[in-house]
């Protein structure tokens, strides 16, 4: 009797595997998390088995753990999303910008970000090392603050009204005293970006970062991304000044490189 071509398939699987991606998948539909009972539960599992699936990875942050013993989707797979398009026909953003992230971050020896925002936030698609002594560490999957930080701010202040509103509408934390948490205040902030071009973060995160953040177009002028380059408190006026020129060069090199 001839073998369909699904049990042909499964000849050339790793059951391991599929059993992970069997854990990622009910975990990825459960928004609260799971716990190891629940999984055992939903996946007809013995429980020896799940518990060192999710140990393992936990271990390569596919996976988190929170106090409650609930287990979530873990901040790895926002590094490997940020490499991918959603859709075939959207921008490689990340092809497109990195040559020149790591062209600016060479040049000014600082870390920088590209940023988006996304249906969860603010999200850091790609970046750059710097090499300078004292240069902030960057990473591409890191989630920022919707309302905290110079890229934070300006991919804020290019929202239409009704999205601005839905994120104004959620609470707003305070990480420093520099932190803007009134929604007030902070769209009065925004309207300021809108005017100047670029965003400033004078320590909303934490009082030591400062950053510069710039929008990156594309030729008609439709904003995908914010360029950000963080540095440390203290520095001097005119090397900021530097920074917010070469971050604005870089986004403008960015632009003549997008598609027609």
């Amino acid at each position: 009797m001839a073998e369909t071509a699904e049990e042909s398939a499964n000849k050339h699987t790793i059951p391991v595997i599929d059993r992970m991606m069997e854990v990622l998948t009910a975990i990825e539909q459960r928004p609260a998390g799971l716990n190891i009972r629940d999984l055992t539960t939903e996946l007809g599992l013995p429980r020896t088995t799940v518990y060192r699936i999710v140990n393992t990875l936990q271990h390569h942050e596919m996976l988190r753990r929170d106090e409650a013993g609930i287990y979530h989707l873990g901040r790895r797979l926002l590094t490997f999303a940020s490499h991918v398009a959603s859709r075939a026909s959207e921008l490689d953003l990340v092809a497109i910008c990195q040559p020149h992230l790591d062209r600016l971050a060479s040049d000014l020896g600082e870390g920088v970000k590209l940023s988006v925002i996304d249906s969860d936030g603010i999200l850091v698609l790609a970046a750059a090392q710097g090499r300078r002594e004292y240069a902030l560490t960057v990473a591409p999957g890191q989630r920022m603050p919707i309302h905290a930080g110079a890229a934070s701010k300006l991919l804020l202040a290019h929202l239409d009204r009704d999205a601005l509103d839905y994120w104004l509408s959620k609470p707003l934390a305070a990480f420093t005293s520099k932190t803007l948490t009134d929604p007030k205040r902070l769209r009065s902030e925004l309207s300021r970006i809108r005017r100047l071009g670029w965003a400033r973060d004078k320590g909303e995160n934490a009082p030591s970062i400062q950053a510069y953040a710039v929008p990156v177009t594309t030729r008609s002028g439709r904003m995908v991304a914010a360029l950000s380059v963080p540095f440390l408190a203290g520095t001097e006026p005119s090397r900021m000044e530097e920074i917010r020129m070469a971050a604005l060069e870089a986004a403008q090199a960015i632009t003549q490189d997008m598609p027609e």
